[in-house]
């Protein structure tokens, strides 16, 4: 297998690309593991509803974006969100999960979570 480097991407129209930088999906419930990932060495359990995710190569910077997603087999509805500021570094990224329209933080079955950079 051939490895492709290059400092950017662009398209036809000098557009540039901007692609995941990492990515994981792990079981937020019980003994937190990671079932698949790119760029993730860890996740780290911070306690009910709470994870930081840690990067195997660090970002250049802490500007990057975070989009997350969980998944319950119950009925209830619930939200995925980042904790910003002083949590996302340029080696982690600190996320948790809440039951809607609260504060108040739970385990979710699947945590999924993509980063842009």
């Amino acid at each position: 297998m051939s490895t492709l480097k290059v400092d950017t991407i662009q398209d036809t129209n000098a557009v540039e690309m901007y692609l995941c930088k990492a990515w994981v999906n792990f079981n937020g419930s019980g003994t937190v593991a990671i079932n698949a990932s790119g760029n993730v060495s860890s996740i780290t359990d911070n306690g009910s509803g709470s994870y930081t995710v840690n990067f195997t190569n660090a970002m250049p910077d802490a500007n990057y974006v975070v989009v997350l997603t969980n998944e319950e087999t119950g009925t209830e509805m619930h939200n995925a969100q980042t904790n910003t500021g002083y949590d996302q570094t340029t080696s982690a990224a600190k996320i948790r999960c809440c039951i809607s329209g609260t504060s108040t933080n739970y385990d979710p079955d699947q945590v999924h979570c993509v980063f842009f950079r």
